[in-house]
């Protein structure tokens, strides 16, 4: 299921907007600084994976599913709970970005095709 972008439009959508993708961003970096590794990020990412799909908790994170429109598995946000990935929650992208996301489905496509071939 695909969540419309009206979704998105809410009031202090930007400021949410710019701290999520700041949060995503530097995530890892702030892992390495308290902890001198990075793999400790991993293992977080996957007790907190195995939580939301135990709890059925449908909480959004950005996490890998099947894209049908684009026809790769991509990294969207979405909301996740025991049946896995239930809804895609995708953003509002200005032509730029549409345009970079599209180059890297393709080159996904791509990369498929060669070891499918």
């Amino acid at each position: 299921m695909v969540l419309g972008s009206c979704c998105w439009r809410a009031p202090g959508e930007a400021d949410l907007r710019a701290k999520v993708e700041k949060d995503v961003r530097y995530a890892n970096i702030t892992i390495i600084e308290g902890h001198e590794a990075s793999q400790y990020g991993i293992g977080i990412v996957s007790a907190r994976i195995a939580e939301m799909v135990l709890r059925d908790e449908r909480s959004v994170i950005p996490i890998g599913s099947y894209q049908r429109e684009f026809g790769v598995t991509l990294s969207l946000p979405s909301a996740v709970g025991r049946g896995g990935v239930t809804m895609t929650l995708p953003p509002d992208l200005s032509a730029e970005e549409k345009s970079g996301l599209e180059r890297s489905a393709e080159n996904l496509r791509t990369a498929l095709k060669r070891v499918t071939s």
